[in-house]
Parts: structure tokens; C-alpha cells; sequence
């Protein structure tokens, strides 16, 4: 219980800001977790190459496994044709149907991330502005009404910043995780586009 007073305690300053920080910082972790999860198991469960070319070749998938380059052959197999030069472009439109799965949620974890450090500076413009008000009416002399303004300006830059700093590094991994997966499942349609 003493956690929470002490939360409610740091967040009461930022006010109206630090609940807006607090909405996006929740939406950008559950994303990040969400992502993180989903490359796991596209890693986890996806078929490397050699397998890959034994499923086209014997023209069955078996069980349906998940990852990257399960799908597309599942539904290049379903539509496939015979012609060599008509089956390399289904290949290749399964796969790019396939690419925006990878990149899903990445832009709006970036946008977030990036989001909050301003949201903290918007933060401290408010909180200056609090503080020139108070100097404008009582003078310097009265620390404590001067207390405030300056509160709010440290609470929402310092959390800003603890919202935005791991935010763009977990950006910036999850999109190098996706740009891997990327070139696997283009490795593994080259190597399939010969077979075909």
C-alpha cells in the first residue's frame, strides 16, 4: 500500500501530463511485449531452408506450423499452378503479403516512444509557466508556492525521458528482429523461385 501512496505521490505534480505519460507508456509496453512474443514464435517455429525446399518438393505442409515462411509455402501450395514462371510470382505474392505481419506495431511503438519525451517538455514549458505566475504575484521570496511549478517541470521531463529512452531502444530492436525475418523468408523464396 505505501507503494502506491509513494506513486500517487511522484505523479501528482505532473498532473494532467504525467497521466497522459502513464496511458502511453502502458500502450507502448504491451505493443513491445506483444511483438516480442509474436517474433519468438515466429523464430521458434518456422522452418529453415532445407525444409522449406522438402515441402514444395513433396507438395504438402503437413501440420500446420506457424512462423515466417510456413505460411506463404501453405498458401503457395494451395495455389499453385504448374507453370514455373506464374508459380515464382505467387511465391513472391505470398511473400509480400506475408512482410507487413513483420513490421506490424513497429511505427506506433516508434511514434510512442518518441511521443513522451515531448509530452515531458510540454511538461516543463507548463510547469515554468506555473512558476513565473507564482514569482509574478508573490515574488521569489516565497520558495515553497515556487516549489510547485519547478515540481512539475522535473516530474514530467524525468519521466518523459524514462518512458522515451526505452522505448526507442526496444523500437530499434524489435525493427532489426523484424529486418532479420525479412531476409530470411527473401533467402528462403530465392531458393524456392529455383526450385519451382
Amino acid at each position: 500500500m505505501d507503494y502506491l501512496i509513494t506513486a500517487y505521490d511522484y505523479f501528482r505534480p505532473g498532473g494532467w501530463i504525467m497521466v497522459l505519460l502513464v496511458l502511453i507508456s502502458i500502450w507502448m509496453w504491451s505493443l513491445i511485449f506483444e511483438r516480442l512474443a509474436r517474433f519468438r514464435n515466429l523464430e521458434k517455429s518456422d522452418v529453415d531452408r532445407d525444409e522449406a525446399v522438402r515441402l514444395v518438393s513433396r507438395k504438402g505442409c503437413g501440420e500446420s506450423s506457424e512462423g515466417v515462411c510456413h505460411p506463404v509455402i501453405r498458401r503457395f501450395l494451395a495455389a499453385r499452378t504448374g507453370n514455373s514462371e506464374l508459380d515464382r510470382r505467387l511465391l513472391d505474392y505470398h511473400a509480400m503479403r506475408q512482410r507487413p505481419q513483420l513490421s506490424r506495431f513497429l511505427a506506433t511503438i516508434a511514434i510512442l516512444a518518441a511521443t513522451a519525451p515531448l509530452l515531458g517538455l510540454l511538461g516543463t514549458v507548463t510547469g515554468m509557466v506555473t512558476t513565473f505566475d507564482v514569482i509574478s504575484l508573490f515574488g521569489t521570496g516565497n520558495a515553497k508556492a515556487l516549489s510547485g511549478g519547478i515540481s512539475k517541470a522535473l516530474v514530467t521531463t524525468q519521466s518523459g525521458l524514462l518512458v522515451g529512452i526505452p522505448g526507442l531502444f526496444m523500437s530499434r530492436l524489435l525493427t532489426r528482429r523484424a529486418q532479420a525475418l525479412e531476409r530470411r523468408l527473401t533467402e528462403i523464396i530465392i531458393v524456392l523461385k529455383q526450385v519451382v
